[in-house]
C-alpha cells in the first residue's frame, strides 16, 4: 500500500457543532452519488491504525469525510474517502504526495494516503474551527483581522511555491481558522490547471471576501456549487454596469485606505503581482494591533507603483479603477520590508564646516537665518546579532565586524537549505544603539552579495540579548523607517528620505531572505554605517 499525504480539509459548522469538511474541486449538481460498494462503519479501523469514529459530510468531490483517530500515536485525524480507488482516485493521492512535502504552520499537516483499489483515502490533520466561508456568515471581517488572515494565506503560499509547486485551490472554504486563531491553507490541487500568479490574485480574493463578504472572482464557480458541499454558495462582488467590482471601501465603511488599495492591486489584471514572499512580507508589515495602526495611515500601504502622487480613487469606475501600474514597485517600494539590505551613506571623510549663515532678501534687517546641521558620520556605541528563533544562538558573534569600518571583514548568516532561513527562522538582525537620539539622514549597508532581503526597523526597546530578549525586541520593532533603493549597486543598499522630526537612538536592521552562496543560502553584512546629527 503506497503511503504518503494529502489535500488538506475544509470545515463547516451545522447545528452549531464544529465539523469539517474536504473542500476539493468543486462538483456540478450533475455529479454521480457516491458509491456505497464497501462502504465503511463506525469503529472500522484502516491500515491497521486510523480507527473511524464518525461520519462528518461528503465533501464537493463527492468524498467521504470522517472524524477518527490514529490509534498508534492517539491523537484525532480526518479520514478522507473516495471509490473506488485506483485511476479515480490518482488527483487526490497525488496531491497528497505533494502536500506531505511543504510543512508550514499555515499548512493542514497531511499524514498518510493509501489506495487498496477499492476505495483510496487520505489521513490528515484534525482542525477544530471553521472555514472562513462559514465564519463570514457571520459578517464581514474587521480589517486587522482580514489582514491577518491574508498574511497567513500568503505565507502558506510562499512555503508551497519555494517549492515550484502551485496550490491552486485558494478559496474562502480552503481557509480554515481554528478554535485557538491558527489560520490554515487546505486542500491543493495537482492538475496543473493553475499557476502561482493566480495563487497570488486568489489572495486578494481572500482579502475582498473577508472585509466584504463577497466574492470577486465571477469566474470561479464558488456560487454554483450544491450547497452543503463543499464550496457553499458565496455572493458575487457589487458590480458596475460594465462589469468592474466595487472596492472595499465603497461596500462597508472603516476599511483602511492602504487595505483596500492592496486588495484591488492584487485583483487588478494589468497590474503583475508580487512573488508571494513579498506579498507575505507587506501583509506582515501591516499586520498590526488594532491600537498601532495609525502609523500606517501615513506611511500607508508599499504599493506596486504608482505614476502619480495624488492618492488612487477607490473607486471601481466603468473603465477601471485608477491605479498604479507594475510590480517594480511592490518590489521596490513594498520591500521596505524586504529586499536587499542596507548599508550606509557615506565615506569617512571630516564633516564641513557651514559658512556662517547670511541675511536673506526676506529676512529682516540684522537677522540671519539658522545654520543648518551639520551631517556626519555617526558613532555607533552598541551593536548586537539578533536571533529570536535560535536555541543554540550560534550565530550572534562577531557584530562588531559591522561597524569596524572593514569592508573585507564582516557578520555572517550561517549556511542555509532555503533562502527564507531554512523556513526555522522569520529572520535575523543586526542591531544598532548610537548613544542618544539623532537625526538620521541615511542608514547603508554593505552585504557580502545580491539578492537579499531587510528592511529596517525602528523601536526604543533594549531588552538583555538573549533568545526571550530578542523576541521581546523584534515584537517592539515594528515600524519601518527610511526609503530604500535611492542608491543602489547590487551589493550596497541605502536607506534615506527620513523624518526629519523624528530622532532614532536605536534601529534594527532585519535581514528576511538570504541569496545564493556555495552550498546554499547565507550572507554577510560587512559594514554599516549611519549619517546624520
Amino acid at each position: 500500500m503506497p503511503s504518503s499525504s494529502g489535500p488538506s480539509i475544509g470545515t463547516i459548522t451545522e447545528g452549531g457543532r464544529v465539523t469539517q469538511v474536504g473542500e476539493g474541486q468543486e462538483a456540478d449538481e450533475s455529479a454521480p452519488p457516491v458509491m456505497t460498494f464497501g462502504a465503511p462503519t463506525a469503529g472500522e479501523i484502516l491500515a491497521e491504525r486510523y480507527e473511524l469514529v464518525e461520519h462528518i459530510n461528503n465533501d464537493s468531490a463527492g468524498r467521504l469525510v470522517w472524524r477518527g483517530v490514529d490509534v498508534i500515536l492517539r491523537r484525532p485525524v480526518a479520514v478522507v474517502l473516495r471509490y473506488p480507488g485506483g485511476d479515480s482516485a490518482t488527483e487526490m493521492l497525488q496531491a497528497a504526495v505533494a502536500a506531505s512535502r511543504v510543512i508550514h504552520p499555515n499548512l493542514v499537516g497531511v499524514y498518510d494516503a493509501i489506495d487498496e483499489a477499492e476505495r483510496a483515502y487520505v489521513v490528515r490533520e484534525w482542525v477544530d474551527g471553521q472555514s472562513l466561508r462559514d465564519l463570514a456568515t457571520e459578517g464581514p471581517l474587521d480589517p486587522a483581522r482580514a489582514t491577518a488572515i491574508g498574511n497567513a494565506v500568503a505565507s502558506a503560499l510562499a512555503a508551497v511555491h519555494a517549492t515550484g509547486m502551485v496550490h491552486g485551490n485558494v478559496h474562502p472554504g480552503t481557509v480554515m481558522i481554528s478554535a485557538e486563531g491558527r489560520v490554515v491553507l487546505a486542500d491543493a490541487r495537482t492538475d496543473g490547471a493553475d499557476s502561482q500568479e493566480n495563487d497570488i490574485r486568489a489572495v486578494g480574493g481572500i482579502l475582498y471576501f473577508a472585509l466584504t463578504g463577497h466574492w470577486p472572482h465571477a469566474e470561479a464557480p464558488l456560487r454554483g456549487a450544491t450547497a452543503g458541499h463543499g464550496r457553499a454558495a458565496i455572493p458575487d462582488a457589487v458590480r458596475d454596469a460594465s462589469g468592474g467590482i466595487a472596492a472595499p471601501r465603497q461596500v462597508r465603511a472603516g476599511v483602511p485606505a492602504y487595505l483596500d488599495d492592496l486588495t484591488m492591486d492584487l485583483l487588478d489584471a494589468e497590474i503583475a503581482p508580487p512573488s508571494s514572499d513579498v506579498l507575505a512580507a507587506e501583509l506582515a508589515r501591516l499586520d498590526v494591533p488594532a491600537e498601532e495602526e495609525h502609523y500606517l495611515d501615513n506611511s500607508g500601504p508599499l504599493r506596486f507603483a504608482a505614476d502619480t502622487e495624488e492618492e488612487p480613487s477607490p473607486l471601481a469606475a466603468a473603465g477601471g479603477r485608477k491605479v498604479a501600474v507594475g510590480i517594480a514597485g511592490l518590489l521596490a517600494v513594498a520591500l521596505v520590508g524586504l529586499l536587499i539590505g542596507i548599508s550606509a551613506l557615506g565615506d569617512d571623510k571630516e564633516p564641513q564646516n557651514n559658512a556662517a549663515a547670511t541675511p536673506t532678501a526676506t529676512a529682516p534687517a540684522g537677522e540671519t537665518t539658522p545654520a543648518a546641521a551639520t551631517v556626519r558620520k555617526l558613532t555607533v556605541k552598541g551593536v548586537r546579532i539578533i536571533d529570536p528563533d535560535s536555541k543554540n544562538r550560534s550565530e550572534v558573534d562577531g557584530a562588531n565586524k559591522v561597524i569596524d569600518g572593514d569592508e573585507d571583514k564582516g557578520w555572517e548568516t550561517e549556511t542555509y537549505n532555503r533562502p527564507n532561513f531554512g523556513n526555522i527562522k522569520k529572520g535575523m538582525g543586526v542591531w544598532l544603539d548610537l548613544g542618544e537620539p539623532h537625526s538620521v539622514k541615511s542608514v547603508q549597508a554593505v552585504l557580502s552579495g545580491t539578492g537579499a532581503s531587510a528592511q529596517l526597523l525602528y523601536g526604543t526597546a533594549n531588552p538583555p540579548s538573549t533568545s526571550s530578549g530578542d523576541k521581546q525586541l523584534v515584537a517592539g520593532y515594528k515600524t519601518p523607517i527610511g526609503q530604500p533603493f535611492e542608491e543602489h549597486d547590487g551589493t550596497t543598499m541605502t536607506f534615506n528620505g527620513f523624518d526629519v522630526d523624528q530622532k532614532y537612538q536605536y534601529l534594527l536592521f532585519w535581514i528576511t531572505e538570504l541569496p545564493p552562496s556555495e552550498g546554499g543560502f547565507k550572507l554577510g553584512v560587512q559594514e554599516i554605517t549611519v549619517q546624520g546629527s
